[in-house]
């Protein structure tokens, strides 16, 4: 059975989206980014999913979708930030290669441009940012098989760590 070569994950701000589509083009493999596939199939943004049917039902297709790219897809797959909530996909992620993209709160804060819609931000979107980023370290963390800072770093450099970091294959060659 084949796998991903490598599974993004991180928080909102990490450049999940960035880095997994350079690495993808480095490796000369597809992207999957979960999240714009949620989008594909829903026919609308996250934000309007949210809006329209609400957290539960994004929730489920996020998991659905996120279930069909780690068992199917051979390139990249990117995950959307809070898909590692998810109980069965923490174990799906299981002998995967996990790279958590870690991200300072100030640059994930820059970078999601905390005036945007976002859904989990509304309210006080930079308090609620730091609560979020709180609450998931631990399972980023958790699940990664390498780490690599994205905070100060150019989508590109971020990329030489990632393959740095992986798995060598069994003839040697990448």
């Amino acid at each position: 059975m084949s796998k991903p070569i490598a599974v993004i994950i991180g928080s909102p701000g990490s450049g999940k989206s960035t880095v997994g589509l350079a690495l993808a083009e480095r490796l000369g493999v597809a992207l999957t980014d979960t999240d714009a596939e949620v989008e594909a199939r829903a026919g609308k943004p996250i934000t309007e999913i949210f809006v329209d049917d609400g957290e539960a039902a994004f929730r489920a297709l996020e998991r659905e979708v996120v279930s069909e790219a780690l068992a199917s897809a051979t390139g990249v797959v990117a995950l959307g930030g809070g898909s590692v909530l998810d109980e069965a996909t923490r174990a799906d992620l299981a002998g995967h290669h996990v790279v958590y993209l870690q991200v300072e709160f100030a640059d994930a804060a820059k970078r999601v441009g905390l005036e945007r819609a976002r859904p989990l931000l509304l309210g006080n979107p930079r308090a609620k940012l730091k609560a979020l980023l709180e609450e998931r370290l631990p399972i980023y963390e958790e699940l990664a098989k390498a780490t690599v800072s994205t905070s100060s770093y150019h989508p590109e450099e971020v990329v030489d760590a990632i393959v740095d970091a992986l798995p060598q294959p069994e003839n040697g060659s990448r």
